[in-house]
């Protein structure tokens, strides 16, 4: 049985054809430009309007996050209340640092400052941090695939190296959705 390969990026592929394949980034937004599409936007986000357009179908845009609102500024402390729309910013990275060793914005804590209201403060996301703590190994998101692979490869082959996970990956991702097996 011969492997398929994966088709370039042309405009007469058909949207089902072009969601078969995995796609770097760079590559759709690339294409978008090509077929006169928005190139920005997350990697799905793009690849949902690249395939509309591919479809001649309509594309809704997900409602665009305001940037414009209140943001945390100056010195920060535990009681500085956190506006609604606060961003996970360098400055809020840098007061974090300072309380906890080894502090990362991951899908917990980003969670938490989308949904704030303009009632919590920053003592009450430090909590929710080391409540969120708890050592099980949360999902991973669909749109961090290469993480999630690599998760569960090291998982399979715990001895593994580097490059043999690179090659697997490689392997991976040029194969359709619909033929890549468990990994």
């Amino acid at each position: 049985m011969t492997r398929e390969t994966r088709p370039p990026l042309q405009a007469s592929m058909s949207g089902a054809e072009f969601a078969r394949w995995y796609w770097l980034k760079e590559e759709l937004q690339a294409f978008a430009k090509t077929l006169d599409v928005r190139a920005t936007g997350s990697k799905q986000v793009l690849a949902e309007r690249i395939g509309a357009h591919l479809d001649r179908r309509s594309f809704t845009e997900p409602p665009a996050r305001s940037k414009n609102g209140p943001q945390m500024g100056g010195l920060l402390s535990a009681g500085t209340v956190i506006p609604a729309g606060q961003r996970c910013s360098q400055e809020v990275r840098g007061w974090f640092e300072t309380q906890v060793k080894g502090f990362r914005f991951d899908a917990a804590m980003r969670e938490f400052f989308e949904e704030t209201d303009g009632t919590q403060n920053l003592g009450d996301a430090l909590e929710h941090w080391h409540a969120t703590r708890d050592g099980e190994k949360r999902s991973i998101s669909a749109q961090f695939e290469y993480n999630r692979f690599t998760r569960a490869w090291h998982a399979q082959h715990p001895d593994s190296t580097r490059d043999e996970v690179i090659a697997a990956w490689s392997d991976y991702r040029s194969r359709p959705i619909d033929e890549r097996g468990r990994i």
